[in-house]
Order: C-alpha cells, then sequence, then structure tokens
C-alpha cells in the first residue's frame, strides 16, 4: 500500500516553519518546540483534526524533531568541550523515565485542552527567563547523583508533556545550581536527545491504537510534518548560529520574548476553547 501523500501546500508550510524554527533557534540559543507547537497545532486544527488532537499531534511532532537537531547542536557544543558528561550521566537516566512515563502514560490520559494550557505556562515562564537575568546565589552547588536523577525525571516528565527539549528547566536549574551558562547550554543539548527518544517512544505506544488524524499520521506522531521541519531546522540552524555572533542577540531575546508570550496567549485561547 503506497505510503499516502500530503498537499503540496501542506508541506510548504512545515518547510517553512522549519526554516524559521531552525533560524531561530541557531540564532538565541533556544528551543524549536516552543515556537513548533502553537503553528503545528494551528496547521493541523485547520486541515479538521479536532482541536486537543491537535494540540497532542503537536506536541508530539514536535518533541520528535529533536531527534536529529539535537544531534547537530550536541556536535557543536561537543567540539568546544563545553559539554559537562558527568552531569549527563547524572542527569540522563531521571529523564529516561520520566520521559517515557509522560509520553506513555500521562500524555494519552490528559485532554488536549489542559497540555495547552501547560505548554503555555511553561512558554511563558521561558519568555520571563529571557527578559530576567538573575544571579543564583554562590553557595550553590549541583545535587548529587540521587538529586540528580529526581531532578532528571521532573526534566523529563514536564518535557514529555509539552514537547519541548528540557532547555527550559533543564539551563535554568543547572545556572541555579552555578554551572556556567555555556556548560549548562551545552549539557542541556546533549539531554536533548534522550529526552527526545523517550519521549517519542512513549508517543508511539500511547497513542498506538488510535485512528488516523490525517493521512501519515502515526498515533500522535504526524510524518510529514516530523520530515519537513526535521529537514528545513537542521539546514538553517548552523546559519543561525554564524549570524548570532554578528548581532546583539540580548536585544533579540527580549523581541523574541514578546513573541513568546502571544504564542503562549493563543495556545492558552486554545485550551479555553477547543
Amino acid at each position: 500500500m503506497p505510503f499516502p501523500l500530503p498537499s503540496p501546500t501542506l508541506l510548504i508550510e512545515f518547510l517553512a516553519l522549519g526554516t524559521f524554527a531552525g533560524f531561530l533557534a541557531g540564532l538565541l540559543g533556544i528551543g524549536g518546540g516552543m515556537l513548533m507547537v502553537p503553528f503545528v497545532t494551528f496547521i493541523v486544527a485547520s486541515r479538521g483534526v479536532e482541536s486537543g488532537l491537535a494540540v497532542k499531534m503537536a506536541i508530539a511532532t514536535s518533541m520528535a524533531t529533536i531527534l536529529f537537531t539535537s544531534i547537530s547542536s550536541l556536535r557543536a557544543h561537543h567540539k568546544r568541550g563545553a559539554v559537562r558528561w558527568d552531569l549527563v550521566r547524572g542527569i540522563a537516566p531521571g529523564i529516561v523515565i520520566g520521559s517515557l512515563a509522560a509520553g506513555a502514560g500521562a500524555f494519552a490520559l490528559i485532554k488536549g485542552s489542559v497540555l495547552a494550557v501547560l505548554f503555555a505556562v511553561f512558554v511563558g515562564f521561558s519568555a520571563t527567563q529571557m527578559l530576567l537575568d538573575r544571579k543564583p546565589k554562590p553557595s550553590r552547588v549541583m545535587p548529587g547523583p540521587l538529586g540528580q536523577g529526581a531532578a532528571g525525571a521532573g526534566i523529563g516528565f514536564l518535557s514529555g508533556l509539552v514537547g519541548a527539549g528540557g532547555a527550559f528547566v533543564s539551563v535554568p536549574f543547572m545556572t541555579w545550581c552555578n554551572v556556567p551558562i555555556h556548560n549548562a547550554v551545552a549539557t542541556s543539548a546533549a539531554l536533548g536527545f534522550p529526552i527526545a527518544l523517550a519521549s517519542t517512544v512513549g508517543y508511539v505506544i500511547g497513542g498506538w491504537n488510535l485512528p488516523n488524524a490525517l493521512p501519515g499520521s502515526l498515533g500522535y506522531l504526524y510524518l510529514p510534518a516530523l520530515a519537513c521541519i526535521a529537514v528545513a531546522s537542521v539546514s538553517t540552524a548552523p546559519l543561525g548560529a554564524r549570524v548570532a555572533h554578528s548581532l546583539d542577540v540580548r536585544q533579540l531575546k527580549r523581541v523574541f520574548a514578546l513573541m513568546l508570550y502571544a504564542l503562549a496567549a493563543y495556545m492558552v485561547h486554545k485550551g479555553l476553547t477547543g
């Protein structure tokens, strides 16, 4: 049976979204999920998919793209020697457990409207983090292996619910514990892959018996969107990273934070009216 292809217009929309999200991810060092989830929700819902399911498909598809984008980001950070692999070993086991629990369990049980509001809360949190520049107390340090595993489980669970790579929690957590920001960002990039892998496996398990909402969907995953966004974002993220060296990224982050607030408002509207 041949694979059903979506319309060219739909493919162009997802390629454009991936291009934009990848460029901004490289420029500002943020995860593309915060951008992609609201737009994928809108695109999928406009094709007749029920609002709550559209939110879930957007979250799952956005998370799956991180499987590809995290690899290129990790390679760049590893070459600079910025990844704290000791922290990756401590946090990753908890992340896998938390991500699987979210993707294979809670994600299927929680209504899409609730997930939309939850996503909006964390986008708003991330936007606020961009606007504020609070310094941690000098005495704070990373917890031991048990504490790191517990933190990883929380990061993985929250990430699995909202379709983000975990940087919106892991970077503030590590910098709060006085891990230098460049090490925190690089380590978060390394943690993005296990979050995405465990969550995606969970989404497939949790949505295995769902009927295809659109041609090419697999449970909660929408494969044409995944392919287009992954290809485009991986291609444009390095360009954004190069441009970042010639611009005042701090000012751009303030503007981007305002856009995130607008996207959060859209997801709240979607959650309350869906």
